[in-house]
């Protein structure tokens, strides 16, 4: 990371439970709301076993952890695919307060995203604070656009992920499908 602090990340998994509710002890109240869009003082065990049992195809979630601390877990970014629109995906993202600015969120977007495309997800929606400055400007790190709907304290956005196949760079040491295509000049999808 800019700051020079490495960071390992790596798909959730069922065992990640514990470290899970202790990165969300962790946050501050201001990032549980921006999270959740409520006062949120606590993961349930059902909502734990919701975050960390995920398929790999149609939720698809991936946690950060400092390299020299492989047991702790610092971000979360995931996608759940829509039922009623297998083409698009809910997406969120979590970055510990500690290491907020420092290009983790992007990071973690940038391959939610390849990861989304190469599962064919086509873009993302989420529900988001409508004064929350960071997640617009991941929006347009993605890809440099996004459409949102404001209504009152919240909009919803969506972001078109083909945007991303015609000209937005992946993220560093992200191999995919989707990313060997673009790296060998493919664009198929």
């Amino acid at each position: 990371m800019p700051s020079g602090r490495e960071v390992a990340i790596r798909p959730i998994c069922r065992h990640d439970g514990e470290r899970l509710e202790a990165a969300y002890a962790e946050l501050s109240p201001a990032s549980r709301y921006r999270r959740f869009l409520a006062a949120k003082p606590r993961l349930t065990a059902d909502e734990l076993r919701y975050l960390t049992d995920v398929d790999g195809r149609d939720h698809v979630a991936l946690i950060a952890m400092p390299a020299a601390d492989r047991e702790r877990i610092i971000a979360v970014g995931r996608f759940i695919r829509l039922k009623d629109d297998p083409t698009a995906a809910e997406f969120a993202i979590v970055v510990g307060d500690p290491y907020q600015g420092e290009g983790l969120g992007t990071e973690l977007i940038g391959r939610l995203a390849d990861a989304a495309i190469d599962r064919g997800v086509a873009r993302f929606t989420a529900t988001v604070l409508a004064d929350n400055e960071a997640i617009h400007r991941l929006m347009r790190h993605l890809t440099g656009e996004f459409v949102h709907r404001r209504s009152g304290p919240v909009e919803e956005v969506v972001v078109e992920l083909a945007a991303r196949v015609t000209g937005i760079s992946s993220p560093r040491g992200v191999e995919t499908d989707h990313s060997r295509r673009r790296q060998s000049g493919a664009l198929a999808v």
